[in-house]
Formats: C-alpha cells, structure tokens, sequence
C-alpha cells in the first residue's frame, strides 16, 4: 500500500544525506540501535528513599543520572555494550522521569504559560486537563514527511496554544471538557502503551507524538514506556511551547523531533496564539532537542500570506546558523480556518499562499543552503 501511494518513502532512504543526517533514526528502523528509552530504562538510580525527596533534590539526582545515561548510551551505541547484557534496574532513570513528571503535575509547568495549578488533584490548567489524557485517533499516517511514513501517529486533545487560524480546532481548543468529550477517550499509561504495541504491529516506522500538542499529557506519555518495551522512534511533534523543565525529562527520551516554528515576531505571535516571547522560547527548546539528539529533526515551517520578509526569511536565517543540519518543511498548506474569516481584522490572511510566496521562500533557502527538498 505504502509503495502505491507514497513512493518516495522508499525513495528518500537512497538519498546520501538523509542517510548521513538520520543515522540514529535509519540506525533504530535497520535493528542496529536501540531507541533512547530503551536504554533510559536501563540506566539505574541507586538513591536511597528517593520517594521522599523534594522535587529540588529529586532534578539533582536526575543532572547526575544523566552523565551515566550518556556514557551507557555511548557504549551501546558503539557496539561496545549490548542492551540486552544490562540488567535491569529496581529504579531506573525513566522511573525517576515518571516520578517528576508526576511532582510537576502537582503544580503544572510542562508548558512555559507555567499556569501552576494542580492538575493531579483535578484541578484544570490551561490546556484544560486535569491529571488525565485524551486520545482522538491513532493510526499508520501516511501523510508526513517522507522519511517519517508510515508514522504511528497518536493524536491528544487539549492544546497549549489558542490559535485563531488552528486546522485541528475541534481537537485542540474545542474538543468539549473533561465532564463531555466531544472527540476522543481518556486513556491510561497502561492503554497508551497497547496503543504503541499495536501500532508497531500494523509496521509504523515511529511512535508520532502529537495533537493539539502533546506536552500537557507529558506525564502519561512517559510512564506508558514502563510497560512498552519495542525498538521503534519516539518522536516529538510539537509547538515547542515546552518549559526548560518539561523539556528536560524528554530529551533523553525522545530520538526524532518535529518541531513547528511559525512566527519571528512576537508581537504577532502573541495575537495569532496568545503566548507570551514565542521565539525565545521555542528556538531555545529548538536548539536543545538538536543538540541532544544527534541533529535529527525535520523543522516545520508554515508559510503564512504577507509573512515571508517578516516570519520565513529571519526563521530560515535562525536554522542555518543554529541548527545547520536540520531539514526545514517549508510548507504551503495555509488555510483560513478556525476563526480567521469571522474577524475583519484577519483580512490580510483570509487568502491562500501564492506560488511566487513559495517560490520567494524556496529560494531564501537555497541561498542560506538550508535543505528542504529531501522532505
């Protein structure tokens, strides 16, 4: 099916620089690797009472814990060490991410809105969840990026933006609440680890995190790989609107990134998503998942009408300097959804994307030797 549909998914694997650039990614999909989680659940905490340290000591241990994930992730990768000799731990370091992630629930700040409430004990934050998530759909997406297909996509409610002109509206924004859900059902970690095994069954390439967003639900996400145990991607497609802190309990977990980076200016982030410092935020979560994960990501980036000279071009200057060997989606998809029509304000955006926008931006990128035509 995926060779009648989808032939440069097969195409693509015989591009050098992909292969060269994907290493890791083509490494876990040829059974050469493991996937990063595999070897968080072998890297051992020994701290003695660990349950009842504070938070602060807790993100101590976890700086430390991540030296010997770093080494033990190096032998292995190396050929030196196989996962399999390790035993494995009674405490492991994905244990000690469940642990923080369940702390940071008590008083919520996975995304950088930092809204504080205590989603553990059903209070709702701003994405509107309280301690539990919300699964839409789940299946083999053949519609992402080349390399990517097919793409066991996990799609959440709830979002942590609010953005006017959002195509997943009635997932992201208005999916109903937590007493009426409009779309979707609640999952557990348990049920969102059978979701990935089967999935992996049907032959994804990755498990594609996304949604509305996925950071609310960062919690479940990680103690659903306590009880998975399959070599396949973990990948991150997100807004990147994470906090430092949400950020650091994904990064030794995640092998592939698909970061959005929409916006330049604040100002008009602001009023297309109402968050506060977009690009600093983002760009910094950006920049850490490329250092951190071998420079895998594919970038995202949605043309959007008039915003070529003020969004695209200052965005694709950022991505040759900073993050060189990422690949940049300059994507033409824009439609004038959600709530862009209904305000006169929006006139300017209420259109398509031309050709020549395209084209203006395509050209940018060839000029700066961004690579973009791969995927």
């Amino acid at each position: 099916m995926f060779r009648l549909f989808r032939p440069d998914t097969e195409a693509v694997w015989k591009n050098p620089v992909i292969i060269e650039r994907f290493s890791h990614y083509n490494g876990i999909l040829r059974g050469k690797r493991a996937a990063k989680y595999l070897i968080v659940k072998k890297t051992p905490v020994s701290e003695a009472n660990i349950l009842d340290l504070p938070i602060s000591d807790l993100w101590q241990i976890h700086r430390n814990t991540r030296y010997e994930f770093n080494e033990l992730n190096q032998r292995i990768t190396k050929g030196k060490l196989a996962l399999e000799e390790i035993k494995h731990p009674s405490f492991s370091f994905l244990d000690l991410k469940v642990l923080l992630a369940k702390k940071m629930l008590q008083k919520c700040h996975f995304c950088e809105r930092r809204c504080g409430v205590n989603r553990a004990d059903q209070q709702l934050g701003v994405c509107r969840l309280a301690n539990k998530s919300i699964v839409t759909s789940h299946f083999l997406h053949i519609g992402e990026e080349p390399p990517l297909v097919p793409s066991g996509t996990i799609f959440f409610t709830s979002c942590t933006f609010k953005c006017i002109f959002c195509q997943n509206w009635t997932i992201s924004q208005e999916w109903g609440s937590v007493d009426n859900v409009k779309e979707g059902y609640f999952v557990s970690p348990i049920v969102l680890s059978k979701i990935m095994k089967n999935l992996s069954k049907e032959g994804a390439k990755n498990i594609n995190w996304v949604g509305g967003d996925p950071t609310p639900n960062i919690h479940t996400v990680i103690e659903s790989l306590v009880n998975f145990q399959e070599n396949i991607i973990q990948l991150w497609n997100s807004n990147m609107y994470t906090s430092s802190e949400g950020m650091d309990l994904l990064l030794d977990i995640i092998d592939f990134w698909l970061p959005d980076l929409k916006f330049h200016e604040d100002t008009f982030a602001k009023e297309m998503t109402d968050v506060k410092n977009y690009w600093g935020i983002v760009t910094r979560n950006i920049k850490l998942a490329y250092d951190h994960s071998s420079r895998e990501m594919i970038i995202r980036h949605l043309i959007m009408p008039g915003r070529v000279e003020s969004d695209t071009f200052p965005i694709l200057d950022w991505c040759a300097e900073n993050v060189p060997l990422a690949f940049v989606n300059i994507m033409g998809q824009w439609r004038p959804e959600h709530k862009i029509h209904s305000n006169p304000q929006y006139e300017s955006l209420a259109r398509g994307v031309t050709s020549q926008e395209m084209d203006r931006a395509r050209k940018y990128a060839d000029k700066l030797g961004v690579h973009w035509r791969e995927v």
